[in-house]
């Protein structure tokens, strides 16, 4: 079954300069090892497709539960040089939780209701 990464994570973000920084941390110590199976950098670099430009990187923080990217070259040079709209990274962990991961009933029902 598909379920949103909102169910099972919480996240943060932020920025520097034109690197995004987003951090992934599971619900529960259980559900981690389905994030670390899940989310690679190379499916959050499909789900920014038009937005990250450059590299993602990903670091595994297991004594965290948590999991960090970095997607560079997705804020059009950053806050002082961007001509975007909202140039920081400060949004991106919440269009990071939309994304859609596969798991069995029994993960999802360990999740937010």
């Amino acid at each position: 079954m598909k379920i949103q990464l909102l169910k099972i994570a919480h996240a943060r973000s932020g920025d520097k300069g034109d690197t995004a920084n987003i951090g992934l941390i599971a619900l529960k110590p259980e559900l981690y090892p389905i994030l670390v199976r899940e989310v690679t950098a190379e499916r959050v670099k499909q789900h920014f497709a038009g937005i990250c430009k450059g590299e993602v990187e990903r670091y595994e923080l297991p004594n965290l539960g948590a999991l960090n990217f970095l997607l560079h070259e997705s804020l059009g040079g950053g806050g002082t040089v961007s001509l975007k709209t909202d140039p920081q990274g400060k949004t991106l962990s919440s269009a990071l939780l939309r994304m859609e991961i596969e798991v069995d009933e029994v993960v999802a029902g360990k999740g937010r209701e």
